[in-house]
Formats: C-alpha cells, structure tokens, sequence
C-alpha cells in the first residue's frame, strides 16, 4: 500500500493539521502480504482516532495496512486532537473541519471514490462516538458505520465523570450549554432518524471495559428506536489489544463491493 502522512493547512480549524492516509496498491511480490486495487476508483474508510491519540495511532498500535492491503480499500485518519469531533465553544470548529471540510480535501488531493456505497466511517472511543454522530447526522454520506468502545452517551460523561488530566476539558468542548437533545447527542440523533435512510450501524465493546453499560444502553435505544445494528459485546478491555482484533471483523463486516477475495 501506499503510505502518506500529510501536513496542510485547515481553513475551518484556522491552523496547520494532518492526516495519516492509506491507499490501495496493487503488488505481488512483496514477502508476506499482497496488495489488491479496484479497477474503478477505490473506496474509503474514515478510521478516527480516540481522545488521547492522533492521526498516527491505528498505524501504531495495530496492523491496519496489513489488513486493508487485499481489499483495495482507502483509509483516511484524520488528526482532530482532544475535540470530540465538535465545534467547540472554545477552540476550533473540528465538527465543520470533519463533516464538510476534510471530504472535499480528500476528493482534491486523491483518486477515491465518492459515492455513498463505497464510503465509510469507523473510530474507537472518542473516534467511536464521531463515527456515529457523523453517520447519524449525515447518513446519505455512509453505507457503513462502526463505534469500537465509544463514548456513546456525552450527556452522562459530562455529568458524571470529570478528567483529572484535562479538567476543563468538556467546558472546552461544549461551554456552559446542555449537551441533551442537540446534535452533539447520539440519544437525539436516534430520536430524530429515519432507519430506512441509515448506513448499515455495527458496535463492539469489551464486558471489561468501562464503557460497556453506555454501549449496551446504546444498542437497546437502537432496537427501541428500530434501528437495526450489529453489535459484538465480549471478552476485552479499553485497550488496543481488544481494538486490533475488533478492526479485523469490522473489515470483514463492511459491504465492499470488490474485496479481492
């Protein structure tokens, strides 16, 4: 695959940025992994990374070429740093520079598909929570979205759980305002959708990790709300030895139309 990390300016966030992007090769003869191209343009996934991590993570920490290498597919990681994928009230506006922004720098710079059946959108944790909240409030963007062990319920982490390394941090992120019933609400967001016009929704968290009630609540909300989702709650931590396999079946999970296999 072809590996770029790239630096450039974000108009929407008034600052220098990076992404971290994948795209499909074909090869042969590389030792231990053979690399697979569409004869169209290729699809994409947007992999977002969680709240102390950056567009560099996935590389990192699990084997996310590899796996992408025989499905000829794209992947986009975006840098957004601790925003929770928002508009803050006192910072820049990641939700504008995600949404809007970032699409339009992508189809500019690369030969990827645009079409709603060959995009798609996954993140674990904070990543997690902006995948849903992009696909909920764009779904005529996705086929297919994945939440890895996400902060699903902002409205209960902001009430409940305060950062001792970052104790300002939601103040930031969304000022004095209610978090309840606004678009940054994943709740009111399945309150306000129409299921026939979804992408196709699948969610995974570890039973030891400690969002694993607000993802269960989550997925009950979904089937009260007749949202169909997959769902995969077993054995695992907040961790990216839980995350590294997980990635693996959302893989295998999205509805490539040419995977190479």
């Amino acid at each position: 695959m072809v590996h770029l990390r790239c630096d450039f300016f974000s108009e929407a966030l008034s600052l220098s940025t990076s992404m971290t992007v994948l795209l499909p090769q074909q090869t042969s003869t590389q030792i231990g992994m053979e690399g697979h191209s569409t004869d169209g343009l290729p699809p994409v996934l947007y992999l977002l990374h969680g709240l102390s991590d950056d567009d560099t993570i996935w590389l990192r920490r699990t084997s996310i070429e590899r796996y992408v290498a025989p499905l000829g597919l794209a992947v986009v990681m975006p840098q957004v740093h601790r925003s929770f994928y928002t508009d803050q009230a006192y910072g820049g506006r990641y939700w504008t520079f995600l949404s809007e922004e970032l699409p339009q720098l992508v189809q500019s710079l690369f030969r990827v598909s645009d079409r709603r059946e060959d995009t798609f959108v996954a993140g674990l944790s904070m990543g997690g929570y902006g995948a849903f909240k992009w696909a909920l409030r764009q779904p005529e963007r996705f086929a297919a979205a994945a939440n890895l062990s996400g902060a699903v319920d902002v409205t209960g982490i902001v009430t409940r759980r305060r950062r001792p390394e970052d104790p300002r941090l939601f103040e930031r992120i969304f000022g004095n305002r209610e978090v309840a019933g606004t678009p940054d609400d994943l709740y009111e967001l399945l309150r306000q959708a129409d299921p026939a016009r979804l992408p196709s929704l699948y969610m995974c968290c570890g039973t030891e990790d400690a969002l694993i009630d607000d993802n269960r609540a989550y997925a009950d909300a979904c089937a009260a709300a007749s949202v169909p989702v997959r769902t995969d709650f077993g054995p695992g931590g907040h961790d990216w030895a839980y995350w590294d396999v997980q990635i693996q079946d959302v893989l295998a999970w999205l509805p490539l139309r040419d995977a190479g296999r």
